[in-house]
C-alpha cells in the first residue's frame, strides 16, 4: 500500500503573486540586476579601452599612430550601446510600473507632509542626475568613437598631423556611466519605497474603516419568539444571535397525570 504525500497549505501559497508591473516583482528586480550588470560591463569596456586606445609617435615632422583603433572603437560602441539599453529599458519599465500602480495615497491626502516632500525631492534628485550623467557619459564616448573611426586605414603611412583623444577619456565615460547605472538604481528604490508607504497607509485605512463600521452601527433591539415545549407551557426565548443575553422564561404547568 503507497502512502501519498501532500503538501500542506501555507499563508504563503494564500498570498496572491505581485503582477508584472509591480515594482516587488521578479521582473521588477530582474530588470534592476541586468541593469546593473550592463552599467559594470560598460565601465569595464571603457577602462579596457582606455589601456588600448591610439597614440601618435612623432618623427622629424611626421607622425603615425601606434595602433588602428579597432579594439577601443568596438569596446567604445559596445559601451555607448549598452549604456543606452540599460538607461532606456530600466526607465520604460518604470514608467509602466508607475502608471499601472494606483496613485500614491499619502499623496493625496497630504501632498505638504514631510514624507511625500521628502521622497518627492529625492526621486527628483535621481532622475535628474541620472540622465545628466547619462547625457554625459554619451557624449564623451561619441567623441572619442569618432576620433578613433578616423584612422581605421592608412593608420601606419606618416601624416603630418595626428589627432588623438586625450588620456582619461575613455575612464570618465565609464565612471559617468557607473554613476548612471547606480543613480537609476536609486531612483527604483525611491519608488518602490514611495508605494511601500502607500500600501501601508492603504492597509491601515482599510483597518481604521473596518473597526468603525462595525463600532458605528447601531444595535439591533433583541427579538422575543414564542416556543412550545413538550408538557410545559409556553416558552419565551429571547433570540441569542441578536443579544448577548440569553433570559429564558419558563411558566411550570401543573403535571397532568
Amino acid at each position: 500500500m503507497s502512502i501519498t504525500r501532500v503538501r500542506a497549505v501555507t499563508h504563503q501559497d494564500l498570498v496572491p503573486n505581485p503582477k508584472t508591473t509591480d515594482l516587488r516583482s521578479k521582473t521588477g528586480i530582474f530588470v534592476v540586476v541586468l541593469t546593473i550588470i550592463f552599467g559594470l560591463t560598460c565601465f569595464v569596456l571603457c577602462l579596457y579601452a582606455e589601456a588600448t586606445r591610439s597614440q601618435s609617435i612623432w618623427g622629424s615632422k611626421t607622425c603615425v599612430y601606434n595602433s588602428s583603433g579597432k579594439t577601443p572603437l568596438l569596446c567604445g560602441a559596445i559601451a555607448f550601446v549598452g549604456l543606452a539599453v540599460a538607461m532606456v529599458g530600466l526607465h520604460m519599465y518604470l514608467l509602466i510600473a508607475v502608471t499601472a500602480s494606483p496613485p500614491l495615497l499619502f499623496v493625496e491626502w497630504d501632498p505638504d507632509s514631510v514624507p511625500a516632500k521628502r521622497l518627492t525631492f529625492q526621486a527628483a534628485f535621481f532622475f535628474v542626475s541620472t540622465w545628466i550623467c547619462f547625457g554625459v557619459g554619451e557624449v564623451l564616448l561619441l567623441v572619442a568613437l569618432s576620433v578613433e573611426s578616423g584612422h581605421l586605414k592608412n593608420w601606419s603611412k606618416p601624416k603630418p598631423s595626428c589627432l588623438v583623444i586625450r588620456q582619461g577619456l575613455f575612464s570618465a565615460a565609464g565612471v559617468f556611466s557607473l554613476l548612471t547605472i547606480f543613480l537609476a538604481t536609486g531612483l527604483y528604490l525611491t519608488a518602490l519605497q514611495a508605494h511601500r508607504i502607500s500600501k501601508d497607509l492603504e492597509n491601515t485605512h482599510r483597518e481604521i474603516l473596518e473597526a468603525s463600521v462595525l463600532y458605528a452601527s447601531p444595535p439591533r433591539s433583541p427579538s422575543n419568539r414564542m416556543a412550545t415545549v413538550a408538557r410545559e407551557g409556553p416558552v419565551t426565548v429571547r433570540d441569542e444571535s441578536t443579544s448577548l443575553e440569553c433570559l429564558v422564561f419558563l411558566k411550570q404547568l401543573p403535571l397532568i397525570v
